[in-house]
This record gives C-alpha cells, sequence and structure tokens, in this order.
C-alpha cells in the first residue's frame, strides 16, 4: 500500500487535460470558419474540378472528423491512464533525479520534450506501415479546415512509448501529459487555408499553417514532410522541412471513399492483414508489417 501510495503521490491535482477546456474555443473557431467558408464560396465561385474549394467544407466530411475527434478524447484518456501507472513508477523509482514542477526549467524540459519526441514519432508514423495505420485516418480528408484537425486517431499507444524518456529524466507525468496537451493544442490552428504565410522568424521556428498544409498534401514534392508539432526547426535540423509553393492536393495517395469511423480508423490494419496472409515469405510478412506505406516486395 505504500508503494501504491508513492505512486499517486506524483499525481498532482494538476493532472487535469487541458485539451477539455480548449474544446469550446475549438467549435468556436471551427463555426467561425465553416461559416465564412459558406459566404466566401458563393462570392470565389466554382473551386477547381474535382478538388474542394480552399478553406472549403463538406458537411458530412466536417462531422465525420469532429466525431473522430470527441472519440478520441475519450481513448486518449484511457491511454494516458495505462501509461500514467508505467510512467509513475519510472519516475518513482527510476529516475535518477526528480526535476522541480515549479521551475521554469523542467517546464522547458517537458514541452521542448514532447515536441521532439513527437517529430520523431511523427516521421515514424509516416515510414512504418503498422504505426502509420494509427496515423492515416487523421490524414484521410481531401479537405484541410479547422473540421480536420479532429480528426484524430483512436491508438495512442505510439505516444505513449515514444514519451518514455521524460520520466526517465525526472519530468514528473502530469508534465508530460501536460506538454502534449499543449502540442496538441497548438497544432489546432494551423489546420486552414485561411492564414498564409507569417512573418519570416515565426515561419522560421514555429510550426504554422503554411508548413502543416505541406505535410497534409499528397503531392509527390510534399510526401513525408514537415513533422513538426509546434517547433519546425526539427524539420529543418533533419533534412524533412520542405515550403508551400503552391497549393496541396489533400489526402491519402489511395482515397478512403467512407465516413465511417470504425471503417476509416481500422482500414489499414486490415489491409496489412490481407497483404501478410498472402504473403508466402515471411521477409515479404515482415516487410508489409514494417515498412513503409506501399511498400511491395522486389519482383524478378
Amino acid at each position: 500500500m505504500d508503494r501504491i501510495g508513492e505512486l499517486v503521490s506524483v499525481l498532482p491535482s494538476q493532472l487535469r487535460e487541458p485539451v477539455l477546456f480548449a474544446i469550446p474555443f475549438f467549435l468556436l473557431l471551427l463555426t467561425i470558419e465553416w461559416t465564412a467558408a459558406r459566404k466566401l464560396e458563393r462570392l470565389e465561385g466554382d473551386a477547381e474540378p474535382g478538388r474542394p474549394a480552399a478553406g472549403g467544407y463538406l458537411t458530412r466530411d466536417a462531422w465525420t472528423s469532429i466525431s473522430m475527434g470527441l472519440v478520441s478524447v475519450a481513448t486518449m484518456g484511457a491511454w494516458k491512464f495505462l501509461a500514467l501507472l508505467g510512467y509513475a513508477a519510472l519516475y518513482a523509482y527510476v529516475a535518477p533525479w526528480h526535476l522541480s514542477p515549479s521551475a521554469w526549467y523542467t517546464w522547458v524540459v517537458a514541452i521542448v520534450g514532447v515536441d521532439i519526441l513527437y517529430y520523431a514519432y511523427h516521421r515514424i508514423a509516416h515510414r512504418v506501415r503498422l504505426i502509420w495505420a494509427t496515423h492515416q485516418a487523421h490524414h484521410s480528408s481531401i479537405y484541410y479546415n479547422f473540421a480536420t484537425a479532429l480528426r484524430q486517431k483512436w491508438n495512442n499507444s505510439g505516444e505513449i512509448i515514444m514519451w518514455i524518456p521524460l520520466p526517465l529524466l525526472g519530468v514528473p507525468p502530469w508534465m508530460v501529459f501536460t506538454g502534449f496537451s499543449i502540442s496538441l493544442i497548438y497544432q489546432f490552428w494551423i489546420h486552414t487555408e485561411r492564414i498564409g504565410t507569417l512573418p519570416r522568424p515565426i515561419e522560421f521556428v514555429f510550426n504554422t499553417p503554411s508548413h502543416h498544409r505541406v505535410h497534409h498534401g499528397m503531392d509527390a514534392e510534399y510526401l513525408d514532410k514537415n513533422y513538426g508539432g509546434i517547433l519546425i526547426i526539427w524539420d529543418r535540423l533533419f533534412g524533412t522541412f520542405q515550403p508551400e509553393t503552391f497549393r496541396p492536393h489533400y489526402g491519402l495517395t489511395k482515397p478512403v471513399n467512407t465516413y465511417n469511423l470504425l471503417t476509416l480508423q481500422t482500414r489499414e490494419y486490415v489491409a496489412i492483414a490481407h497483404d501478410v496472409r498472402a504473403a508466402s515469405r515471411w521477409r515479404d510478412r515482415f516487410g508489409y508489417v514494417l515498412g513503409p506505406p506501399g511498400w511491395k516486395p522486389a519482383t524478378g
């Protein structure tokens, strides 16, 4: 019982989900953008044939994104609860020191640490098919607006594993979660086509709507670029940065013609299972699971 009490003692009352408090603001901004999009569509006329107008909304697509986001609040809470048990044990019994939550540098370690680990996870998620299966739902819309920001995955296991170094470095577990929530809240506003480029110093350091539009593009020049969460400097440092040179075509390279929430979340897992069953060699089975999306066995 003493050990349980010690684990619980590292979890102060601040362990509340900031995203919950941000939801009303998300919905307010979404409503404003959606209303403006309707008016601007009438003023700007028809879009390019076969693609949505810039900043456009489709009601069914938007409600699908919103619904996925609402479910993700619950699933993320469940994943965080599981992670909490492990993080608290690592923090209490393994970390060589405990950083003070009242010290400014602990917040720097927590937020910057979450951000660089998010970059690493995000890059892996686009290059390893099994992890891509958890992330691809976020990219499944051909629309790019504030509703798309809410089209979140339901499986946060990869991020949970990626954050392990932080409690090992003595960051209190609740600060790890708060750091990720800050990142998630920040990334909401960059899902819009209504904001162009910002002043150059901001564009150089921070992830912006222009940078993130590139990330959601399915065009060859834009694929697997701009993985940053809050900061874009990781992409500049590690060679994955791409400036926006033309309006992207959004969505997956293989479009998903459905608004079914469960299908959008699980379709890639089903496709992986189908490919693994059809493979005759173990190296091909591993390739379908751990190779990049679209991987195929060599022929000849």
